[in-house]
């Protein structure tokens, strides 16, 4: 599962590396740019009901077996395209197959993680972060490689993948499938008294987290002229991520959810702070610790979820999902707006700042 996540967010993160020859082949605006990803996530609104179909019908294998391949395709094609409207169909599709991937998978992790559930998240969701680390590395480098004409031939890794997957998970089906008839209201009562303040979260946490992930790459280029450089800052930032994510699910199996997301909570917006007005190694080290901290929330919220939904996982990790991709959507078109207007440095000042507004809505969840 953790392979198959590393394989998946691979493509997923081919956007931001990219985005700089996107802009200059289609002369885009900072918000034009920004509105890709919001149209890559628009398909997390069904997120609820892609997740109670998957509870009803015992269909996680399969979604997970095919959104590899079904995402690889779009997203592989993205340089191919002549027209910012074509560009939008196919992020929107690869929306859609990031949907069904991201919904059931945590859920199939939670049952294979039994009571570990913290170490569990920690490990499936360092797979993904180690592709967005490796990912637009590699996206650059095939770039340079294979020339933007023939960038399509990545999505051969993904075929590879599901090809694996549905040798590999077939045989776990009957162990992990859930056959019962649920609903949204059901589920969403079950775990409202962790999913309103963890909602608050996420939408502090947003402006941060799109912020850092989509507009790292330009922000980087733009000061120092090289592509180079600002894929290896997303790399850097991905990479301490990718230590952030396994660690935090872990301590907090130890330590307790809240104590761990409080701290992170509250050293990630003072990082971005410093790294915004510093220089040299110490700015090099904000971004480290940015990225350690920023993106480590979400295994211990998603392990706050499954321990709180005995009925719904899947819908309830919808219900999750949904809020978390739609907020990150919204923010990162307000952010290329804040970046338009007030220029880069100070969208990421504003960014900060919100990220602060975590905090009171950390007290008062109830776990």
């Amino acid at each position: 599962m953790a392979f198959s996540h590393f394989i998946h967010d691979a493509y997923t993160s081919f956007l931001a590396p990219l985005l700089p020859l996107i802009i200059e082949k289609l002369s885009l605006t900072l918000s034009q740019a920004g509105l890709l990803s919001t149209v890559m996530q628009i398909p997390a609104l069904l997120n609820p009901f892609i997740g109670l179909f998957a509870d009803n019908k015992g269909l996680a294998r399969w979604m997970v077996v095919l959104s590899p391949t079904l995402t690889a395709i779009p997203m592989s094609l993205i340089l191919h395209t002549s027209s910012y409207s074509l560009l939008l169909v196919l992020v929107f599709f690869a929306g859609i197959s990031v949907a069904f991937y991201h919904v059931p998978s945590p859920v199939l992790v939670a049952k294979y993680s039994g009571k570990s559930k913290g170490l569990g998240m920690s490990v499936f969701m360092t797979g993904g972060e180690t592709a967005r680390t490796i990912g637009p590395m590699f996206a650059i480098l095939a770039v340079s490689l294979l020339g933007a004409d023939h960038f399509y031939a990545v999505m051969g890794f993904a075929f590879f993948t599901s090809v694996l997957l549905y040798f590999t998970l077939e045989k776990e089906e009957e162990k992990i499938r859930i056959k019962k008839s649920g609903s949204l209201k059901s589920t969403y009562d079950e775990i409202k008294h962790v999913m309103i303040p963890l909602s608050g979260i996420l939408t502090a946490r947003s402006f941060m987290h799109a912020s850092m992930g989509v507009f790292l790459t330009v922000f980087v280029e733009r000061q120092t002229g090289s592509l180079w450089y600002g894929g290896a800052a997303l790399a850097l930032y991905e990479a301490f991520g990718v230590a952030g994510v396994l660690s935090s699910g872990t301590l907090s199996d130890w330590l307790g959810r809240q104590r761990v997301l409080l701290w992170v909570l509250t050293i990630a917006p003072v990082a971005i702070l410093l790294f915004v007005f510093t220089t040299g190694i110490l700015k090099i080290v904000m971004l480290v610790i940015t990225g350690f901290t920023v993106l480590s929330t979400t295994p211990v919220m998603l392990a706050i979820i499954q321990e709180n939904a005995k009925f719904n996982p899947s819908a309830a990790n919808g219900l999750f999902m949904m809020i978390s991709f739609a907020v990150r959507s919204i923010a990162v078109f307000f952010a290329g707006i804040i970046g338009d207007i007030a220029g880069l440095e100070n969208m990421f000042v504003v960014s900060a700042l919100i990220g602060f507004c975590a905090i009171p809505f950390l007290l008062k969840l109830e776990h």
